[in-house]
C-alpha cells in the first residue's frame, strides 16, 4: 500500500530496504521507508507507556556499501516536538546529505506533548504510564541501533545533540554517560538547571509548567520536588556534572532572544522569552566549563529567538566540526574521574556499587587508573576495575580511610579485573586506594 509520505509495510521491514529486528527490550511495531535515505520506525518498550517513533537518516549509498560502517549522531527535538521535526523543519536531510553519517532522531515525549526531560521520571505511576526516557534512549535505543545498522559502535563513533529541551538532554546524557559519546552539542538548550540559583528557579518553573499544562501530570512528576528531591535535579544537571565532560568535544549555540535575521516580521513573544531563558542557562553552563578549564566551541549569535530557522543554522554550523571530530577523535581520559547520584554505575570500565541508606547521594571516583583511585562516598562500596591486569596477576592493595589503613593481597580475576570491597564509611568519607603489581613495584 502506497502513500504520499512513502511506503507502508508490515512491522519490521521496509520493502527492498534495511530490516529492523526486535532486541534489547525494543519491539518493532512498524517500519516505513520515507525516501531513499529515511526510515520511520515505530517501536514499543516496557520502559515507556506507549509506542514511540524513531526517524533514521542513512548516508547516501548505505545499502550498496555492504562493508562500510558509519558514526552516529543522536539528534533530539524540543518541547512539544516529534521524531520527524528535524527532517521536516530543521533541514536535517539536506544538512547531512553527502556525509558518511547515520542520524537517529527519536521521540522524547508522547505524541508531541511536553516531553519527558530525558530522565526516568520520579513518579512512575502517572496516567501516561512508564516514562523511563533515559532507559529507552541510552539503555535500549543505542544498543538497538548498533545491532540493526552498520555503526561505529564505540565512543569515537557516537555523538549527541539537541535543541531546547533536547539540548538539555544531549548534555545530560553526555555528562551521565561520558564513555558513550565523543561529542555533545546544545542548540538553544538549558544545560544548567540547578547549579546557578537564577537558572535553577527558571528551570523549576518551566519543568513544572510543562508537566502540568502539556503532559497533564503533577508538577513534581518528572524530577521530583525541589524541596525533597533536589538531589535528583542536581544528579541530572549538566552544569553540576560538568567535570564528567572532560575530554569530550562540546559545542554550545545560543542567542539572547532579541529578534534577528531569521525571524518573521512579527516575532513570537514566547520565542523571545524562551530564548532569553535558555541563553541565561547556556551562559551559566559555559562559565562552569571555563571554570573547570574544559574547552568548548561557544557561539552566541546575540540576535535570534527560539524558532527552527536558527536551529537549522546551528546544525549546519555544527556538522563540519562534528565530522572532523569523528575523523580525528580525542582520546579517552588517561585517568577516570566521574561523579553520580546513582547507587551503582559503570563508566570507562569501572563499576562502583554502593550499599548506603539514601537511594540518591553523590559519589565521586577520582584519578582512577591501573595504580589506584580515590572514592568519596557514603556507606560501603565495592569497586571493580577495568580489565587492566593479566589474569592471575598478584596485586597488593592499600586502602586508607581516615586513620584506618588496610592491606589486601589478591589476584586479578580471569577477565583481568579486580574487585575491591572498601570499608563502610560513617557519613560521606574519602577512601584512597593504591594498587601495586610486581611490574609497578619494580
Amino acid at each position: 500500500m502506497t502513500a504520499s509520505a512513502g511506503l507502508t509495510v508490515p512491522a519490521r521491514a521496509a520493502e527492498s530496504g534495511v530490516r529492523f529486528s526486535d532486541g534489547g527490550g525494543i519491539q518493532v511495531v512498524n517500519v516505513r521507508r520515507v525516501d531513499d535515505r529515511q526510515y520511520a520506525v515505530k517501536v514499543r518498550t516496557a520502559a515507556l507507556g506507549r509506542a514511540v517513533d524513531v526517524r533514521i537518516l542513512l548516508p547516501d549509498g548505505y545499502e550498496s556499501r555492504a562493508s562500510a560502517r558509519y558514526p552516529v549522531l543522536y539528534l533530539f527535538h524540543g518541547t512539544s516536538g516529534r521524531a520527524a521535526d528535524w527532517v521536516e523543519r530543521g533541514d536535517a536531510a539536506k544538512t547531512t546529505a553527502g556525509r558518511p553519517l547515520i542520524t537517529v532522531m527519536p521521540d522524547a515525549g508522547f505524541d508531541g506533548n511536553g516531553g519527558g526531560w530525558f530522565t526516568d521520571w520520579a513518579d512512575p505511576g502517572t496516567k501516561l504510564g512508564p516514562s523511563k526516557w533515559e532507559t529507552f534512549h541510552v539503555g535500549q535505543l543505542i544498543p538497538w541501533i548498533d545491532r540493526n545498522l552498520r555503526t561505529v559502535a564505540r565512543r569515537d563513533g557516537r555523538a549527541v545533540a539537541g535543541l531546547s529541551q533536547g539540548g538539555f538532554g544531549a548534555m545530560s546524557y553526555a555528562a551521565r554517560h561520558p564513555e558513550l559519546f565523543v561529542s555533545a552539542a546544545s542548540f538553544s538548550g538549558a544545560p544548567d538547571i540547578s547549579s546557578n540559583p537564577v537558572t535553577a528557579a527558571g528551570a523549576t518553573a518551566v519543568v513544572s509548567y510543562i508537566a502540568v499544562a502539556l503532559n497533564g501530570v503533577g508538577p513534581d512528576a518528572i524530577f521530583g520536588s525541589r524541596l525533597t528531591d533536589d538531589i535528583n535535579w542536581r544528579g541530572h544537571d549538566p552544569a553540576g556534572l560538568a567535570s564528567n565532560l572532560r575530554g569530550m568535544r562540546l559545542a554550545l549555540y545560543t542567542a539572547t532572544g532579541l529578534p534577528g535575521p531569521l525571524d518573521p516580521p512579527a516575532p513570537d513573544p514566547a520565542a523571545i522569552g524562551i530564548e532569553a531563558l535558555t541563553h541565561a542557562s547556556t551562559v551559566s553552563f559555559h562559565q562552569r566549563l571555563e571554570g573547570l578549564k574544559i574547552p568548548s566551541r561557544y557561539t552566541d549569535y546575540v540576535f535570534g529567538t527560539h524558532i527552527f530557522p536558527y536551529w537549522a543554522r546551528d546544525l549546519r554550523q555544527h556538522i563540519g566540526p562534528l565530522m572532523r571530530t569523528f575523523a580525528a577523535p580525542p582520546p579517552p581520559p588517561a585517568k577516570t574521574s566521574y561523579r553520580s547520584i546513582d547507587r551503582s554505575w559503570t563508566q570507562w570500565g569501572w563499576t562502583v556499587a554502593l550499599d548506603r541508606r539514601k537511594a540518591r547521594e553523590f559519589s565521586a571516583l577520582s584519578d582512577a587508573s591501573k595504580t589506584g583511585f580515590t572514592l568519596r562516598a557514603a556507606g560501603a562500596a565495592t569497586v571493580t576495575t577495568p580489565a587492566a591486569y593479566r589474569p592471575g596477576t598478584r596485586v597488593t592493595i592499600r586502602v586508607t580511610q581516615g586513620w584506618t589503613h588496610r592491606v589486601i593481597k589478591t589476584t586479578a580475576g580471569p577477565r583481568g579485573r579486580l574487585t575491591i570491597t572498601l570499608p563502610r564509611a560513617h557519613g560521606v568519607a574519602t577512601t584512597r586506594v593504591s594498587i601495586t603489581t610486581p611490574q609497578t613495584a619494580g
